[in-house]
């Protein structure tokens, strides 16, 4: 298998994967995937908050638009079968 390059290294430290672990279809992969960012993401918009980087209004404003693309992800991407 040929190294990974530098770049790859940094993004793998910075923000690493974890594996599927449920039922798996592709729509779970897919949102598992969507929600392990959402997390990362946030980590890092509180971490800038903690360091003044940016205020607390912007990072509560920032999450919440995320947490709102994330929910349309869900509702897209795992249909309750209930609702069908």
């Amino acid at each position: 298998m040929p190294d990974k390059s530098n770049k790859q290294q940094m993004d793998d430290f910075l923000m690493p994967r974890s594996t599927y672990q449920g039922e798996f279809t592709p729509e779970k992969l897919a949102f598992n995937a969507n929600l392990q960012e959402f997390a990362q993401r946030v980590a890092l918009i509180c971490a800038l908050e903690t360091g003044g980087k940016v205020s607390s209004g912007e990072a509560y404003d920032d999450i919440k638009k995320m947490w709102k693309e994330l929910k349309a992800s869900k509702k897209s991407l795992l249909k309750n079968p209930e609702e069908s």
